[in-house]
């Protein structure tokens, strides 16, 4: 591996994001294909168990087919749904509509500040990637929002299998980008992205959130630039 300047992003939360989460597009789906308006705090708690990443130390199967991604994500769908009162066939109905409104790009946005920091950070040298716990279809997310360009490659748990802080996921990061020496790990989750980052070796920085336990932290992508330098 060829050693020069790396920052491996990660992406939901930290260059762009889909407002509401995955909390937000349930209630969405209600909206729209039901006819029913609930809170998204009725929503939240189920969206805090059963997705890949709340089980990091399972490995996945690698290069899973997109569909069977999202068909075992069907079952906490449907959880939540009856939750907020649907009869079970509607909720499995229903449950089908989540796919496509999560990935909708109308949905997604980038941090205002994105596109300018990645774009001077480059100018100076530095490379970028993405490492992220995600749906399988974030490279087209990613293309679609206008990072393409300015991203050398996406590397997503949903293809490798591992999710962070699995300290696999570092690894296969580090080796499908072929980068070695300054390499840096940059988000929004502390155990994620900074925690599980520094116990496999790499330094870290902590973006727009707040956290005591975080070495280094940057209230914006702005600010990342004097812990580079």
């Amino acid at each position: 591996m060829a050693s020069r300047k790396c920052l491996i992003w990660d992406f939901d939360g930290t260059l762009g994001c889909r407002p509401g989460q995955w909390s937000g597009t349930l209630v969405q789906v209600l909206d729209r294909f039901a006819g029913i308006q609930i809170d998204i705090e009725t929503v939240r708690p189920f969206m805090r168990r059963g997705f890949p990443w709340h089980s990091p130390d399972v490995v996945n199967p690698p290069m899973r087919p997109a569909d069977l991604w999202w068909e075992a994500m069907l079952p906490v769908f449907e959880e939540a749904f009856v939750a907020c009162g649907v009869s079970a066939d509607q909720a499995t109905r229903l449950a089908a509509k989540v796919r496509p409104a999560y990935i909708d790009l109308v949905e997604w946005k980038l941090f205002e500040d994105t596109k300018d920091v990645l774009e001077d950070l480059r100018r100076d040298g530095w490379s970028h990637a993405i490492l992220s716990n995600h749906v399988p279809e974030l490279p087209l997310l990613v293309e679609g929002l206008g990072l393409g360009p300015l991203i050398e490659c996406v590397v997503n748990s949903a293809t490798t299998g591992f999710e962070k802080p699995n300290p696999e996921a570092y690894r296969t990061a580090l080796a499908t980008i072929g980068a070695t020496g300054n390499v840096w790990m940059i988000g929004d989750n502390i155990t994620a992205d900074v925690l599980g980052a520094e116990a496999a070796g790499l330094r870290a920085i902590l973006v727009r959130t707040e956290d005591p336990r975080a070495n280094r932290r940057a209230a914006s992508l702005r600010d990342v630039r004097r812990f580079l330098d």
